[in-house]
């Protein structure tokens, strides 16, 4: 488990081909109601994109359980090597090549984060070649439900141009603890969005997870002056 109610899972295609993908993309999962009725799931791809990925090269994806949900059903029946019906990639929430702005602003909550995972390499290129600087605001309840919290801290420690700043809505880190940072804030992404005073001259921001913060942060940077090129987002409903 990547966090208490949170699956980490990894999968290779069945007939042999590669499953490439853009980070940012998503796959879509198809399976059936008990009754019957066809229904499908979609999830980002968390898979660090550094290089083209060929055949048997795995893809991973984050897959959050709700009580009494059909594709939660799913996953728990799936045995080690079993297998589902996938469709994709789609999507496209993605990092354009033509991208000439300063900074890149990502914003994101529970399994919304996963497409930043996927980003990582392409933002370490961004960041040499062009020099940008890259905020991830990532909100969170508990510590524990910090998905990629280690790998994002490990990034930001590694390349100054990338600041990662949990945002927890109910418990701190432990002082002391190894989550406990400078960075760290108490309450919802959307309270400390202004802090970083979005600007439409020089960013572009990403916004992925649940669709409250998803709509009052992009209300925020059209109110900033963003124009809605300029603010890119994906919205993760649970369903069951």
């Amino acid at each position: 488990m990547l966090a208490p109610s949170v699956a980490h899972l990894t999968f290779t295609r069945d007939d042999g081909q590669p499953l490439d993908f853009i980070p940012g993309q998503f796959i879509q999962v198809h399976f059936h109601y008990a009754d019957g009725t066809a229904t499908k799931r979609s999830y980002s791809l968390a898979t660090i994109h550094d290089h083209a990925l060929g055949p048997g090269d795995a893809v991973e994806i984050a897959v959050s359980y709700v009580p009494g949900g059909a594709a939660t059903a799913l996953f728990e029946g799936l045995d080690q090597g079993g297998t589902v019906q996938a469709s994709g990639p789609f999507g496209r929430f993605c990092l354009m090549p033509n991208d000439a702005n300063r900074r890149y602003l990502l914003i994101g909550t529970g399994t919304g984060v996963t497409p930043y995972r996927a980003m990582l390499p392409l933002l370490e290129q961004a960041i040499a070649q062009r020099g940008i600087e890259v905020v991830l605001l990532f909100g969170a309840r508990t510590p524990e439900e910090l998905l990629y919290g280690d790998e994002f801290r490990a990034f930001a420690d590694a390349h100054p141009n990338f600041r990662f700043v949990p945002c927890f809505s109910r418990e701190l880190p432990a002082p002391g603890s190894a989550q406990a940072h400078a960075d760290v804030r108490h309450g919802y992404v959307q309270q400390f969005l202004a802090e970083f005073a979005p600007d439409a001259a020089t960013d572009i921001a990403y916004l992925c997870g649940n669709p409250n913060m998803v709509d009052a942060c992009f209300e925020a940077l059209k109110a900033a002056g963003l124009a809605v090129p300029q603010i890119r987002r994906e919205k993760y409903v649970s369903s069951k």
